[in-house]
């Protein structure tokens, strides 16, 4: 059977989110996917209950992941959720009136981040991604170990009036996990790509990414939280770099024990 819309999620660990997620599309969705990557929690319990379809992988990665998710979708439209993520009444409408008149195309949403129980009004935004694909369009998700892409053929693109609400960090300490994480993937895939951190991205990138976000985004007008906010960044990436020295670093070392074994 061919679906409308099909809501489509990766999740791990998401018991406090993707119920509400959920309760936000469902009405709207004929069909709503979750692969889920080995959760210990009640998150399949909950995506089940509130009628998603689970099924469960191990972790490939977030390109593998979100392509495997795509070859589950049987719907002439595709949704793409984080579990952290809510639609308003009004995203909704928008959403449905789309499929109703089978605007075919690709559309993007800006997602607004709440911050410690605030909405941020200038920090991290914009932040537009493409989510909803009319399945025709062929949509693949392309990129690194991090920041991965959707991509798909040729159309139509337009951004979306309303918003998603994004809900991405439970509290301080979340966050900056959070940080560290990215950090480390993001060294990783610049590796890959074979990069090299110097003194100056070391020093020159982090101010670069603070100023960009407090100053050029305007994050000192969401007051203490835009200023956690641009510290996040600046700590981001410096920690990229400073992880990516480390990986450098360490595979030289690899690499000179390799040829005094040879000698």
């Amino acid at each position: 059977m061919k679906f409308q819309l099909c809501a489509a999620y990766i999740s791990k660990n998401e018991e406090s989110n993707i119920g509400q997620s959920i309760d936000s599309v469902k009405s709207i969705a004929d069909e709503i996917i979750v692969l889920d990557s080995g959760s210990n929690d009640r998150t399949c319990e909950i995506a089940e209950r509130l009628g998603a379809k689970v099924y469960t992988e191990e972790w490939k990665g977030f390109v593998e992941q979100k392509n495997s998710l795509l070859t589950k979708c049987n719907a002439d439209w595709i949704l793409f959720l984080d579990c952290d993520e809510i639609l308003s009444p009004e995203l909704q409408d928008e959403i449905n009136n789309i499929i109703k008149n089978n605007l075919i195309g690709a559309y993007y949403i800006n997602r607004r981040t709440h911050y410690l129980s605030k909405t941020m009004k200038y920090s991290w935004q914009p932040d537009t991604v493409l989510r909803l694909v009319h399945s025709s369009l062929e949509p693949i998700f392309t990129g690194g170990k991090v920041h991965e892409k959707l991509t798909c053929k040729e159309q139509t693109r337009r951004t979306l009036q309303h918003e998603i609400n994004h809900y991405p960090y439970k509290n301080i300490r979340h966050h900056f996990e959070k940080t560290i994480h990215y950090a480390e993937l993001s060294a990783e895939s610049y590796f890959l790509e074979g990069k090299r951190a110097s003194i100056f991205n070391l020093i020159l990138n982090p101010i670069v990414a603070f100023l960009n976000m407090y100053v050029i985004k305007m994050g000192f007008r969401d007051g203490v939280r835009g200023l956690i906010a641009a510290f996040s960044s600046m700590t981001g990436t410096f920690l990229k770099y400073a992880v990516l020295f480390e990986i450098n670093l360490k595979n030289k070392i690899y690499k000179s024990h390799s040829r005094l074994r040879e000698q």
